[in-house]
């Protein structure tokens, strides 16, 4: 019975995480919204950079916000910023509603990241975090990977990829009125001990800076590899967006998979050795990627980069919260404005693209990322 009760608890607080995976849906939005509006990498990526931007903005004050209203009050109103944001370009498609739409889906996103990764030591034991991170990075992958499927079908189906957007928000909906029948007691905050100055005062300590700064690159990577994979599958294979699109849900599918072996293997083996072996494979299989032309290589080298790289987020935000698990709302806003990396990295991606003329230059931007996470996983403990 008590495992039923926990059950119950625990279920509503994973699904949420499915809901995070909406945010990826930008990536495979991003190309489609390219080829309609005729915009050039430097533009197109502002997309993404419209989503990452706001957890820059919205990290820290959410952690604080979330002492005064509770974590799960906080997860509501994330959802609610969310279901808005999968509507809007539906019911009106320009660039300027696309960037609206996509501003409220990154402000929802953060102030779920925010709020849905300490929701879960609520109701998991502290010495299972890690794997129960885990398990929610591979739940959310599952959502970024139906993302471009739902996308391509739509459009080769339906003749119209946007339905892609009041499916999401329908299974927002659903997610929404979930939570807010569960119950799940909350531990009392000191709210007065809470400030943007001691927020950041935390980045004084080197390993929480160096966590906060791995949390920026290994987005920064990945949602690079989101945005540019279609493009790069393009420009290599000669392929059109619908067929290209499927190489982002592939990387998605090694992420899914990655994250579900992480979340059993992450009980026993050492998150250390397991992160630096996963970033040594994910930079060989950049280089190799990058050299090739033949479709299968490519794909097999996308399928390696995302099963690599799926469990670094949660294993530095698990070795965060566990540093300071007394200020776990103030470390878990921090780490997320760290996602910001998902504004910075297209960017740059995009300009290198241009100023290149191929797509290898601007991937070739996510070495410098790749390089400091093989460097933390070294000296993480």
């Amino acid at each position: 019975m008590n495992n039923e009760k926990s059950y119950s608890k625990v279920l509503p607080v994973l699904f949420g995480f499915f809901i995070m995976g909406f945010v990826d849906v930008v990536g495979i939005s991003t190309n489609y919204v390219k080829q309609d509006f005729a915009l050039n990498d430097t533009l197109a990526n502002l997309l993404p950079m419209m989503v990452f931007l706001w957890f820059a903005v919205f990290s820290v004050p959410t952690g604080l916000m979330m002492n005064r209203l509770g974590r799960k009050q906080t997860v509501m109103i994330s959802m609610v910023f969310t279901f808005i944001a999968m509507l809007i370009p539906f019911i009106a498609y320009n660039f300027v509603t696309v960037l609206i739409a996509f501003a409220f889906l990154g402000i929802g996103n953060t102030i779920l990241q925010v709020s849905l990764n300490p929701l879960l030591t609520n109701v998991v034991r502290g010495d299972r975090l890690t794997s129960s991170l885990t398990l929610g990075q591979f739940i959310k992958a599952i959502a970024s990977f139906l993302g471009p499927v739902i996308a391509g079908v739509a459009a080769g189906s339906l003749g119209n990829w946007k339905y892609i957007f009041p499916a999401f928000a329908f299974v927002t909906l659903i997610a929404t009125l979930w939570l807010l029948i569960t119950s799940i007691s909350e531990e009392q905050v000191k709210v007065s001990s809470s400030s943007f100055g001691s927020c950041f005062s935390l980045l004084k300590d080197k390993t929480i800076l160096m966590l906060f700064l791995g949390i920026l690159f290994v987005v920064g990577v990945d949602v690079g590899l989101n945005t540019s994979i279609p493009k790069f599958l393009m420009e290599k294979c000669q392929i059109s967006l619908d067929k290209a699109g499927l190489g982002t849900s592939l990387y998605f599918v090694a992420r899914t998979l990655g994250a579900f072996l992480g979340a059993i293997l992450l009980v026993k083996l050492s998150a250390r050795k397991f992160f630096i072996a996963s970033m040594i494979v994910a930079l060989i299989a950049m280089i190799v990627m990058l050299k090739l032309t033949n479709l299968w290589s490519i794909l097999a080298m996308i399928f390696i980069l995302g099963f690599s790289v799926a469990n670094v987020f949660s294993i530095i935000f698990s070795a965060a919260l566990q540093k300071m698990p007394e200020r776990a709302n103030e470390i878990s806003g921090l780490m997320i404005m760290g996602v910001a990396g998902g504004a910075i990295f297209p960017v740059l991606m995009g300009l290198t693209s241009d100023l290149t003329g191929t797509q290898v230059g601007g991937l070739s931007v996510l070495f410098v990322a790749l390089g400091y996470l093989l460097f933390s996983a070294v000296r993480i403990k």
